[in-house]
């Protein structure tokens, strides 16, 4: 526990190139790339990988706390991260979304958008490809955590692809969607397997559950109450010519978006928090307590839950109050 090899970098291309590439199926990708997504290219898009990766994601974490598979040893490999390192090994979640979200990308785009099949089918799996090589170099997984993660990516994918249009269906207009959305999430993380040790798979997922059912709440009232989905020709962008013009606003739309989502993030994290401490009389530094069920799991949840709702609903609303549409 707590030991660190010492490790001199010989080749800081391949260090700097999977350092980066690690960094893709971690929160800091998520939390860009998915809002990019929905803010700037398509909402269709956007809502299928949310649902793909929240789905792919949980089964990723219960599975390693149900095998229970431990990551490589150190020494002989180097490990180049500490947090996951408290985690199990089997499977690599970085696999497992690298490959959910690259693949559903292809998949929602390829019969909507004039792209050649050949490209997107290559950037998928060098994007996937590239993740997974990390979690090797980073000493972080197995070759076989590796390969069972995006193989089990790959067949989730496969089967959720066919209820794709149902599911997205049933989350647009179903009365029952914002119920669902948040009680089926919150069961989960409130039954997740229990270690003796604490790991933070548990709160890993609570936050990409608690995120999910916030987008997923926002998609529903969007199409009630707002601009349905079906109404694209406003709403939805599509891949558009890069002119400098529509650039800008992109990058508009993406940074005050992002701003807006981390401000929500502090806020409302700090709110939950302090009712919380006030609740069961732990003090503000006390780590363990933040650790315990009763408290990370809402905490978690109603944070990055407000998190989602922002970034489909209050966000969109800032865009076109500030001429970004």
């Amino acid at each position: 526990q707590g030991y660190t090899q010492k490790y001199i970098v010989k080749n800081y291309f391949y260090y700097y190139l999977f350092k980066f590439s690690a960094a893709l199926g971690e929160e800091i990708f998520y939390i860009t790339f998915l809002p990019f997504t929905y803010w700037n290219i398509d909402h269709s898009v956007s809502r299928r990988m949310i649902i793909v990766w929240s789905i792919v994601m949980y089964i990723g974490q219960v599975s390693k706390d149900i095998l229970k598979w431990p990551r490589p040893l150190s020494p002989p490999v180097v490990k180049l991260e500490m947090r996951t390192d408290a985690e199990y090994g089997m499977p690599s979640t970085h696999a497992m979304a690298a490959t959910a979200i690259s693949f559903s990308f292809f998949l929602a785009t390829v019969n909507q958008y004039k792209y050649p099949f050949e490209l997107g089918l290559v950037a998928a799996f060098v994007f996937s490809t590239l993740v997974c090589l990390s979690r090797l170099y980073t000493g972080m997984h197995t070759v076989l955590d590796v390969i069972g993660g995006a193989l089990i990516s790959a067949v989730l994918l496969l089967l959720l692809y066919p209820a794709w249009d149902a599911i997205d269906d049933f989350l647009l207009t179903s009365p029952f969607c914002p119920l669902v959305s948040i009680v089926v999430p919150l069961i989960l993380c409130y039954n997740y397997p229990k270690l003796e040790y604490y790991s933070p798979t548990r709160g890993d997922t609570t936050t990409i559950l608690g995120a999910g059912a916030g987008a997923t709440v926002g998609f529903w009232l969007n199409n009630q109450y707002a601009v349905p989905a079906d109404a694209s020709a406003d709403f939805q962008l599509g891949f558009p010519l890069l002119s400098g013009k529509i650039a800008v606003l992109m990058l508009a739309r993406f940074f005050v978006g992002i701003l807006v989502v981390l401000l929500t993030r502090q806020l409302v994290k700090n709110v939950v928090l302090g009712l919380l401490r006030y609740r069961y009389k732990f003090p503000v530094d006390d780590l363990e307590a933040r650790r315990r069920l009763e408290v990370e799991v809402p905490y978690k949840f109603i944070t990055y839950s407000s998190v989602g709702f922002s970034a489909t609903v209050l966000v969109p609303l800032l865009h076109e109050l500030l001429g970004l549409m």
